[in-house]
């Protein structure tokens, strides 16, 4: 049967050979799909393949694994309680204390490896309560999967999602009205503001034998032109990993919604992403982090420019933000309809 690559489940059997849109071959026929093959389709945008029906495919022999909503959603308030807990004791004690990281976020990214809709997932668990907390725990998860996405091993992946889930631990030195003021800061509390950076690599330096861990505290807000802090280094002088919790932060703060900020489209943050990689962000990360997400919107509803509402229905490979749209029993190729635009998507 023909089947969208993001319906597909490990164990699904591959009936026929599948080629990219440049002819290159991907994957064979009889091969039995596990996580890496299927990011591997997703990599190569292909949207559909040819499987066996599963009632006779490897899938008929065990269960499929579903996302149990109720389990992540308590999972991921175990993460979030748990980062609330590292920045206790990172204020009484001075330290962290890894086993207590990894007893919260490990069990949230085993939980989180099987899923299909990062998108609707980041929204789903998105609230107003506890903005760092959940920043931080959205962050180690957008950074565990980036770094899957670039081809890491399962080690490195999780590294970088505990940078991701420690990158903001130095606000636990931050006065509280500070992080909490709902107006823009003075230029003396941003200046405070930004030395979270220094205090979180100083913290994590001490606690962990992670030197990596260290600097993606330190660097996340470092951009390849200099124009960053803390240190106002250029690209060179920044380590891969926290290059791709940049990354993770931009997106997971651009999507929050806070007190003094509403929330973006997260079309509209992929957009913004994508501007910034010319000079800000790394272009690579970046790159690879659009890709794998923008399958992530096809079924999506959306509102256009001229009132009309329409569904996503195909990515565009050279024009990621202009898709395939069906509205009702009409098809909208916005890549050709460059009067139109996109307003509002719809999770």
């Amino acid at each position: 049967m023909r089947i969208h690559v993001m319906e597909l489940m490990e164990g699904d059997l591959l009936i026929e050979d599948t080629y990219n849109s440049y002819g290159l071959h991907i994957l064979s026929a009889s091969t039995i799909l596990d996580q890496y093959e299927i990011n591997k389709l997703l990599n190569h945008e292909i949207d559909y393949v040819e499987i066996a029906y599963r009632e006779t495919s490897v899938n008929a022999m065990r269960p499929a694994r579903k996302r149990d909503s109720a389990v992540t959603e308590k999972k991921y308030n175990l993460a979030v309680d748990g980062i609330k807990d590292v920045f206790k004791r990172a204020i009484a004690n001075g330290k962290i204390v890894d086993e207590e990281v990894m007893k919260n976020f490990g069990p949230l990214v085993d939980n989180f490896k099987q899923e299909r809709d990062v998108v609707s997932l980041l929204l789903t668990l998105n609230n107003n309560d506890d903005y760092t907390y959940q920043h931080c725990v959205q962050v180690g998860i957008l950074s565990y999967y980036i770094s899957k996405w670039m081809g890491s091993t399962e080690e490195k992946a999780l590294i970088a999602g505990k940078a991701g889930y420690l990158h903001d631990v130095g606000k636990s030195n931050i006065s509280i009205t500070i992080l909490n003021k709902p107006a823009k800061l003075s230029v003396d509390e941003f200046n405070e503001m930004k030395k979270h950076t220094l205090y979180g690599y100083q913290l994590i330096s001490k606690s962990l034998n992670q030197p990596e861990v260290a600097f993606a505290a330190l660097q996340h807000h470092e951009r390849l032109d200099g124009t960053g802090y803390p240190l106002g280094i250029k690209a060179e002088k920044i380590q891969p990993i926290s290059k791709i919790v940049a990354v993770a932060d931009i997106y997971s703060a651009m999507i929050s919604s806070r007190v003094f900020q509403k929330e973006k489209d997260m079309l509209q943050v992929l957009k913004e992403l994508h501007r910034m990689s010319f000079s800000e962000i790394d272009p690579e990360v970046c790159m690879v982090f659009i890709k794998n997400m923008l399958p992530h919107f096809i079924g999506k509803k959306v509102s256009l420019s001229n009132g009309e509402v329409g569904t996503i229905i195909m990515t565009n490979p050279s024009d990621f933000f202009r898709p395939l749209i069906q509205i009702n029993e009409n098809f909208v190729d916005l890549s050709s309809r460059r009067e139109l635009q996109i307003t509002k998507l719809y999770i």
